[in-house]
């Protein structure tokens, strides 16, 4: 006959009973009405931006190392040795990202996050941008209050001289750099670059895949080639415009109010870097993505932050709905309630009244 404690035998049944440790966003908020009280009371806001903004406009988030176009590594086409290597391969990738984000239309979140830095202005609020897609500045966005840490599809500079060239909305850029999928396979094909190399990197006897004489070249200095004003693997960014985020970063006594986060992990440097400066100087945390399971370099959220998971675009314009007033409403009606209020209310109302 056993001689063991009923009770001790009836708790062994369920096993360890060891408190769980609360995931890493139990402390914040996800109330509307309450994030409108921070933002009524709120002075300096910056903002982080990622493809999770552009999504809702049909673009690919292109997330993750492992990704491919046509059988080849995209981490091996963006950098400056596969230029050089093969630029009409480098074109026809971008060429075929320029097509997507042309097609694409800036959504309700691009426009509502344009109409608040306008409202602002720039003292008050800052844009920081991952994206390369036009999308933040085809909404209007006051360039001056976005900066773009990857630069941008739409812009244009000499392999070797000085020239840039801003905002070329040409589609196709050039006649040689056709944008449909089955007769860019079939270019690709005459390459000849086993699938192997192809997923690796592009091998010493690659076969380029248009002739260097079709490709855009410089009217500049007439001898190279233009390529994407963008930040290639490997590639450090702009240095005065880090210095311009550190000097607004400093203004009026360094205090920040916001660190808004949308649709991006900001894992990579110096995005991660921001998050963490700006919490040191006072700022709560918010943050806006698809998944709750994508924080990256937030980290733990802490008492006083948010977190609003869904459509970016969407949940943007709820945020901020009493300020921009009319963007991207379509007639629902709810700015004309929010203008009726008293400017001291503006923040105080729920969305079930304004939508």
């Amino acid at each position: 006959m056993s001689t063991q404690d009923p009770t001790k035998q009836y708790l062994k049944s369920f096993g360890s009973l060891r408190p769980q440790k609360p995931p890493p966003t139990a402390l914040a908020s996800t109330s509307i009405p309450d994030f409108h009280t921070l933002l009524n009371t709120s002075n300096r806001i910056l903002c982080l931006v990622g493809a999770g903004l552009s999504a809702s406009s049909g673009l690919d988030t292109f997330r993750g190392d492992g990704r491919l176009w046509h059988d080849y590594q995209v981490k091996s086409i963006a950098t400056q040795e596969a230029f050089e290597c093969d630029p009409g391969l480098c074109w026809l990738f971008y060429a075929a990202r320029r097509h997507e984000a042309l097609v694409a239309e800036p959504n309700k979140g691009h426009r509502a996050l344009a109409e608040l830095a306008r409202r602002m202005g720039r003292e008050r609020f800052m844009c920081l941008s991952q994206n390369v897609d036009g999308l933040s500045q085809r909404a209007d966005h006051p360039s001056e209050q976005l900066k773009l840490f990857h630069g941008s599809l739409l812009n244009l500079k000499c392999n070797s001289c000085p020239y840039t060239e801003k905002d070329n909305a040409s589609d196709p850029i050039h006649p040689a750099l056709v944008t449909d999928p089955s007769v860019v396979s079939t270019l690709l094909q005459s390459t000849s670059e086993p699938l192997h190399n192809r997923i690796s990197f592009l091998s010493p006897d690659h076969i380029p895949a248009l002739p260097r004489s079709s490709l855009p070249h410089c009217p500049a200095c007439r001898t190279d080639l233009l390529r994407p004003d963008v930040v290639w693997f490997g590639e450090g960014l702009d240095k005065s415009m880090l210095q311009e985020v550190d000097e607004w970063m400093d203004a009026k006594d360094g205090k920040i109010d916001i660190m808004l986060v949308v649709g991006t992990t900001a894992v990579v440097y110096p995005a991660a870097a921001y998050i963490k400066e700006a919490r040191r100087r006072g700022a709560r945390i918010v943050v806006v993505n698809a998944s709750e399971g994508e924080l990256g370099s937030v980290g733990r959220m802490e008492r006083g932050d948010f977190l609003f998971l869904g459509d970016a675009a969407e949940i943007l314009l709820r945020l901020f709905e009493p300020v921009v007033r009319g963007v991207g409403c379509g007639g629902c009606g709810g700015y004309a309630a929010a203008l009726k209020m008293a400017p001291d209310r503006m923040f105080d109302t729920g969305f079930q009244e304004l939508f």
